[in-house]
């Protein structure tokens, strides 16, 4: 692990002043990301990392978070507690110092910690400036020390509260309701996070606790296995090719780097990176370095011992990545990260440090575990077959005039626009469903593209496999931009890709296929905010002259509470019915109010006098001027946003839903069951 300052030298000069904390009331979205649930959450991270940060120094063993009423939250460590003397700069005690002032922290360069996470560095102080009160209470030499602020501003000067036993810190904050568009703490948002934070921070054991009336429970993590136990988590539900994980650790060049793999038995990658206990998202060198090593070192050992036969060539990285499950994490002192949210990691020497760690390390596992070793070679072997196999049948499918959009599917109906950012496809099922957004569409920048039927799960198949399927062909083909090997997001030919399903359990079970798609082989379409879900209405609603559309069955009853109407005043009838439950005394044609097209595909229900609700079972029953006005419409429309807020839950819950495994799937089932919901 990486050096770390002694508790008799961490005082208040080492404590750095950068700026003031003015701004953060003002633009509280450039410090934790918006004043919206995640934000409310981000405030919690930035105390966690504080302790977070103790820990990985080696001081701090146990972290306890708890939830209370009134949107309170604590969170203690039993770390070297934060400084109380006075600071040289500032002239006010180091504790208020920290709590008041943006960016004063250890970890600017005076030596507080030789290693740090946080997301943007400005620490408690923001939590401080968003909160309407904070309580930070110090332990440290035998005595506790308080302070008390209210919206950032101290009540009173750090005073002695008490006597104490050992050291270490306790933030009690409550959120600003000025601030914070809702404040409502999710259990599972945090546990996640926690455990997250706890894997990549061995031997700390962290408490999360909930005192909220009618929510009590509590939850504690401690991996003494660090990340290899990560790589457990990740895998879970499948078989592992080597158990235990491979895990190494080793410090070079004051770079501490932490690797640990296994093989999983489906063909995805599933590889994860972090850098300071951040998640870099989109890699970065340490990433780079790790795959590069790991390429070149089971091709050596194949072919040294005789496993790779040099005919056959050697194996890709797209070969030895296919079932990889990996934990990548290093910890060093100055990280370089790209982006406002540190999703990459820029440290150019940390790929050498990597890379040099992996082949050493790796290497010698090999060597020392032969039947680990052929299994890996085995499996990467099978890979490749199937990349070959799958390049020849990608050939013969996605020949290049495909790629340049000279030969389209026959089944798309294309638009005339040839700007991909102003161009979108609809993704239809059925051809009922198709031929009215055909007709709907606008078609100067609307195309659409028919599925019949449920397309192939792709967790569980192959390249080679799915370019058997015409959907899936039709599909590649349509976005342009090519798969595997060949993909290309600058060929993409739509920059907005739309799923529009039936509202019934089939239209989700398509729609759930569709996004596993997506997910796996064109993640980069999530990522870049191409992939949409179009909301169709779920009922026509005909009041006198009046036509309303409703988007759920809450919706419905609103628009019938409105005008007065009872949602069960009458029961569910026919179409053959219809004028046998007329009222006798008034005019049939002013009773119930159909269309041609109604009267043949949809289900009524009388309201009473004049009012006629149609609930539409799939998209085929809507004419295309209605599929036009409720769904198809840019300025009516409702399309949700496919967007992945936790890549590694994603990938697991894929992975557990889709996959192989019935057991993982089944429990799943049994426990969400009855929260379960056809609203996407």
């Amino acid at each position: 692990m990486v050096d770390s300052i002694n508790s008799q030298d961490y005082d208040a000069k080492n404590i750095t002043v950068l700026e003031g904390l003015d701004p953060v009331r003002k633009r509280p979205g450039m410090y934790i990301g918006g004043t919206g649930l995640e934000g409310l959450h981000h405030l919690i991270w930035e105390v966690v990392d504080n302790s977070i940060d103790e820990a990985m120094a080696g001081h701090c063993h146990n972290i306890h978070i708890i939830l209370s009423d009134d949107d309170v939250v604590s969170v203690e460590d039993d770390g070297r507690g934060i400084p109380v003397d006075i600071h040289p700069q500032t002239k006010k005690s180091a504790l208020e110092t920290v709590l008041t002032t943006l960016h004063a922290g250890g970890k600017f360069g005076s030596g507080g910690y030789k290693v740090s996470g946080g997301l943007h560095g400005v620490g408690v102080s923001v939590v401080n400036a968003l909160s309407t009160y904070v309580k930070a209470e110090v332990k440290r030499g035998g005595d506790i020390y308080m302070q008390e602020y209210k919206r950032g501003i101290p009540q009173k000067d750090v005073a002695k509260s008490g006597k104490a036993l050992g050291t270490g810190t306790i933030i009690t904050f409550k959120p600003d309701p000025e601030i914070f568009e809702e404040i409502k703490f999710d259990w599972k948002t945090i546990l996640d996070h926690l455990r997250q934070q706890a894997y990549l921070t061995k031997n700390v054991r962290i408490h999360l606790e909930d005192r909220r009336t009618g929510q009590e429970k509590s939850y504690a993590f401690y991996f003494e296995g660090g990340i290899s136990s990560f790589v457990r988590h990740i895998n879970h539900g499948k078989s592992m090719v080597i158990d235990p994980p491979f895990y190494a650790e080793k410090e070079l060049d004051n770079v501490n780097v932490e690797v640990s793999l296994t093989y999983g038995d489906d063909f995805n990658e599933h590889v994860y990176t972090f850098a300071n206990n951040i998640h870099t998202v989109e890699g970065g060198s340490h990433l780079t370095g790790f795959r590069a090593s790991l390429t070149r070192v089971i091709n050596e050992y194949g072919k040294k011992n005789g496993l790779l036969k040099d005919a056959d060539g050697s194996l890709t990285g797209e070969d030895i990545r296919e079932g990889l499950v990996a934990v990548v994490s290093i910890k060093l002192a100055n990280p370089q990260f790209e982006g406002q949210t540190k999703s990459k990691l820029g440290n150019a020497e940390v790929r050498s440090i990597v890379e040099n760690v992996t082949n050493e390390t790796l290497a010698s596992f090999l060597e020392e575990h032969p039947s680990e070793a052929r299994k890996m070679i085995e499996k990467t072997s099978l890979a490749a077959r199937a990349r070959m196999a799958a390049r020849a049948a990608r050939d013969t499918v996605i020949r290049k005039g495909a790629l340049e959009g000279m030969t389209l599917p026959g089944k798309l109906a294309d638009c005339s626009e040839k700007n991909p950012a102003k161009s979108e496809l609809y993704i239809v099922e059925g051809d009922s469903a198709g031929g009215s957004a055909k007709m709907g569409r606008d078609r100067k920048f609307q195309a659409i593209l028919p599925l019949k039927g449920k397309i192939l799960n792709v967790e569980r198949a192959r390249l080679d496999r799915m370019l058997t399927s015409e959907e899936i062909k039709a599909l590649i083909v349509a976005c342009g931009a090519g798969i595997g090997e060949q993909f290309d997001i600058n060929k993409t030919r739509y920059h907005r890709i739309i799923i529009m399903t039936d509202a019934d359990v089939d239209g989700a079970h398509i729609r759930t296929l569709l996004l596993t798609f997506f997910f796996r082989y064109y993640r980069q379409f999530i990522d870049l905010g191409y992939l949409y879900l179009a909301q169709p209405p779920l009922y026509a609603i005909s009041i006198g002259k009046e036509k309303h559309f409703a988007f759920s069955d809450d919706e419905k009853a609103q628009i019938l509470k409105e005008h007065n109407i009872a949602d069960n005043a009458a029961a569910e009838i026919s179409d053959e019915d219809i004028l046998e439950v007329a009222d006798e005394t008034e005019d049939i044609e002013d009773t119930v109010v159909t269309e041609e097209n109604d009267k043949e595909n949809s289900k009524n229900i009388k309201k009473g006098p004049k009012v006629n609700i149609q609930r539409y079972k799939g998209l085929g029953e809507m004419n295309p001027d209605q599929l036009w006005d409720t769904t198809m419409d840019p300025t009516k429309r409702t399309l949700l946003k496919v967007e992945v807020e936790d890549a590694i839950k994603a990938d697991e819950i894929f992975s557990m839903l889709m996959g192989d495994e019935v057991a993982p799937r089944k429990r799943f089932i049994q426990t969400h069951a009855k929260n379960a919901t056809l609203d996407v």
